[in-house]
């Protein structure tokens, strides 16, 4: 996979979502997130509207259940034939060979490309401090994230989502080829909003993340294919 640079899109309606999107030019190929609020409010639709735009997408619905649900969960996703999914790495091994096996089921029966399959460790907006106080987990947030994402390649899954700061522990604790996609990146004069661990894109550059996902700083920008551009250049500078 191309390392990519992900807009997430994330709007209240489908309508905005799609005239954001045709502001790009159709050379550039766009990949973009659709998140929970997105996708609760528009359905497979806006999925099918967006890959005729000429869209990769990046499906984030956080699957997290038993693991027949989540299977059957998946089976229907893998149908849409989206590019990647998400799933929470804290349901566990079972759950999380459940999502890849419903993923290849819904591909194959729609004859569609299987959809990689991510796994969220510890979302960005986690403290250290919350992960002790209110989530009484007693192990760093490192550890944490390297446990999840062994976890996570022991039952097949694709990659992780994960702060670019965690990446070089998560790559030596998997291997080179286990996919490390990085939310909550920002420019350096921007403001943080609710993200926790952030990275600038040159950084999660740096430090080997296998693509960004970014939201409201191109998608607030006053020019967002101005902002998605500049973001894009530093994304990818060597």
């Amino acid at each position: 996979m191309v390392q990519p640079l992900i807009i997430a899109l994330d709007f209240p309606k489908a309508e905005i979502a799609l005239d954001f999107v045709k502001q790009f030019p159709t050379s550039e190929q766009l990949f973009v997130k659709v998140g929970m609020e997105l996708y609760y409010q528009a359905g497979p639709t806006i999925i099918r509207e967006l890959q005729a735009l000429g869209c990769q997408i990046f499906l984030d619905l956080k699957l997290h259940d038993i693991p027949h649900t989540v299977e059957q969960a998946a089976t229907v996703i893998g149908q849409l034939g989206v590019d990647l999914t998400t799933i929470h790495a804290a349901g566990g091994q079972k759950m999380m060979q459940a999502a890849v096996s419903g993923i290849a089921t819904g591909a194959k029966k729609a004859n569609v490309r299987q959809a990689k399959v991510l796994a969220i460790t510890q979302l960005t907006s986690t403290s250290e401090q919350m992960l002790h106080q209110e989530l009484n987990i007693n192990t760093s947030l490192t550890d944490s994230v390297d446990h999840l994402a062994q976890l996570a390649a022991a039952s097949h899954v694709d990659g992780v989502i994960s702060s670019a700061l965690e990446v070089p522990h998560i790559k030596a604790a998997t291997s080179a080829n286990f996919l490390c996609i990085s939310p909550g990146i920002r420019l350096t004069s921007q403001s943080t909003d609710d993200q926790v661990r952030i990275v600038t894109p040159a950084g999660a550059h740096q430090l080997g993340s296998d693509g960004i996902v970014v939201g409201r700083p191109i998608t607030q920008a006053p020019d967002p294919v101005a902002s998605y551009q500049q973001i894009k250049a530093l994304w990818e500078a060597k």
